[in-house]
């Protein structure tokens, strides 16, 4: 069984005041000849298909036209689960009527739940489409308040579809979820903490013959092999300026036999990080290409009048714009605070600004009514 696995196509995203949707089309029809040309069983996408609640008409378009392809045209079968970014309510609308035609979406988790299952020469394989979802969530579908924290609710979900299938046929995980080890990129929303840490465990998924991950933006295994992210289709901040976008084909055989590769996936416009002196720059050629997304970071110390506007006649798509005066040490340093703020939860970033403006910790009556209002807010968000 031939499965094409991809996630966090984040349709709709707006990076630096830019809308995406163009670029993401032009990737979109690259991914369909992608299936043409591999001729899957299935395309899997792991979440995140919108990169928010309520999209816009130009990103549910572009859905619309993409699946229709994938499933009208072409005949090939697609698994999704929404994402953080999506709207499970949303997303859900016409879900049981879709299936009929081949399209098997799942944005919430049921007690009476099944897999999707499709039969090759070796048997079943178990497709378990598992959408994002917060440790109540899967609470109270099992009924089980000692869930508190994402990893409780993987191991329980684990063990509930584990009791009732034959571990000895074959088990695909589609999953939207943090597995500990990944490596991060500053495009990616945190996860809730409710309850605890936002990380899961992969050894949880041994059982398991393939893992087909979404949430982080890098395609990467973690652990072994067959636990995978699949990356997202697009670079979406300069954060992930190294990485290579690609989908992941998948080729299932027995129980424990599989091979994978990664077709590359190439942009309309690039992201790219240039640095130079004004002069230089403007004689054009500096980046790999003038239509590309750049982050340029000038070395001049003097003033420069509307650097920005006389920059953008040479390349149109400049995203961001700064000076490079600070020294290496500094760099390191303004560095390693980025990246320490990104592990911080909602909660602990709002403490930390408390302790800055107050010159006191925030007392803990406080912190549990901030951390009302941050799960307030973020139910709200998914009920959109």
């Amino acid at each position: 069984m031939r499965i094409l696995h991809t996630a966090d196509w984040h349709l709709g995203k707006i990076v630096n005041n830019v809308y995406m949707t163009d670029d993401q089309a032009y990737i979109l029809d690259q991914f369909i000849d992608i299936v043409k040309d591999t001729q899957p069983d299935a395309v899997v996408i792991a979440g995140d298909l919108y990169d928010r609640s309520i999209p816009p008409k130009q990103a549910v378009d572009l859905l619309n036209k993409t699946l229709t392809k994938l499933i009208n045209d072409l005949q090939i079968p697609v698994l999704a689960i929404s994402g953080n970014h999506d709207s499970p309510d949303r997303l859900e609308f016409g879900a049981q009527l879709f299936r009929k035609q081949g399209f098997y979406l799942d944005t919430k988790l049921s007690s009476n739940y099944e897999p999707v299952t499709f039969e090759d020469e070796y048997g079943p394989v178990h497709f378990h489409l598992i959408p994002y979802v917060e440790p109540a969530e899967v609470a109270y579908m099992l009924k089980d308040d000692s869930i508190k924290s994402h990893q409780q609710a993987a191991e329980r979900l684990i063990d509930f579809i584990m009791e009732k299938y034959d571990r000895n046929e074959r088990h695909i995980w589609v999953g939207h979820a943090f597995i500990a080890g990944g490596m991060e990129s500053e495009s990616e929303e945190r996860l809730s903490m409710i309850g605890g840490s936002p990380y899961v465990d992969a050894s949880l998924f041994e059982d398991f013959s393939y893992v087909a991950l979404g949430h982080l933006h890098q395609a990467q295994r973690i652990k072994r092999e067959a636990v995978r992210y699949s990356g997202s289709i697009l670079k979406y901040s300069f954060s992930e300026v190294n990485h290579n976008k690609s989908v992941t084909l998948v080729e299932l055989k027995d129980r424990d036999g599989f091979t994978f590769e990664q077709i590359p996936l190439l942009p309309k416009r690039d992201f790219e990080v240039v640095e130079g002196y004004f002069d230089d720059l403007m004689s054009g050629g500096s980046a790999k290409s003038d239509e590309n997304y750049l982050h340029i970071r000038l070395l001049d110390d003097g003033q420069i009048l509307d650097p920005m506007g006389k920059l953008r006649k040479v390349y149109p798509n400049i995203l961001h714009l700064e000076r490079a005066s600070f020294t290496a040490s500094n760099q390191k340093e303004k560095v390693q605070q980025l990246q320490s703020r990104q592990k911080l939860s909602p909660l602990e970033l709002f403490s930390a600004f408390y302790e800055d403006i107050k010159g006191d910790e925030l007392p803990e009556q406080r912190k549990q009514l901030i951390q009302t209002a941050i799960e307030d807010v973020r139910a709200a968000e998914r009920g959109k």
